[in-house]
């Protein structure tokens, strides 16, 4: 069983019951809804989300397609998507950061020996907004993230009328972040992540 198998929160939260066919035999059917690291095969259907959520609000997305792909593909673990039968709803994307404090340079490298990890995107299909996914995603992915031995801390950088959102996920505004893309500045915001040992235990980490 692979590690990620073994994190209850990552499992399907409801399976529906196989169908029978006409001749009595099971039919395959999808979970309900599942979470599930993201692979770069998943990258169009991430895109295509992204870009309806983020262009309509800022002009411009946080992760283009090509970036997609390059951290599915360099650091995949470090993602989840919440799927309801078979169909990507909702997704977060990280990479790894090696410094207190985000720079322009975090917004494209992953630092494989860093200790903490940058949120680039969280972003929830338009008809799947306002149903507390994007809350339900982040816990999940929190509590993901206190299974990795590795990781101390989330980063990330979003504009004021998102604060309220994050600070109710558990993060606390850092101050202004050094990272601007063209006019937009943000503020950024920490997690900890560490000092979790009873929920570890208790958790099928």
């Amino acid at each position: 069983m692979s590690a990620l198998s073994a994190l209850p929160f990552l499992k399907p939260i409801h399976l529906r019951s196989p169908r029978s066919s006409p001749g009595g035999q099971r039919r395959h059917t999808l979970p309900a809804s599942e979470f599930r690291c993201l692979s770069p095969e998943d990258a169009i259907s991430v895109f295509e989300i992204e870009r309806e959520a983020f262009i309509s609000v800022s002009g411009d997305c946080p992760l283009h397609l090509d970036e997609i792909r390059h951290f599915l593909n360099l650091c995949p673990e470090l993602s989840l998507g919440w799927f309801e039968e078979g169909r990507l709803v909702a997704f977060i994307i990280g990479s790894l950061w090696d410094q207190d404090r985000l720079t322009q340079e975090a917004l494209t490298l992953h630092k494989p020996r860093g200790t903490v990890v940058h949120i680039h995107v969280l972003a929830v299909h338009r008809t799947f907004r306002q149903q507390g996914k994007g809350s339900i995603l982040m816990w999940r992915y929190l509590q993901y993230l206190r299974c990795l031995p590795f990781a101390r801390r989330a980063l990330l950088m979003c504009e004021d009328f998102l604060v309220p959102f994050y600070q109710k996920c558990g993060f606390e505004a850092l101050g202004p972040c050094e990272v601007t893309v063209g006019d937009l500045a943000f503020i950024e915001m920490q997690h900890s992540v560490r000092g979790h040992a009873f929920m570890r235990r208790n958790s099928g980490c």
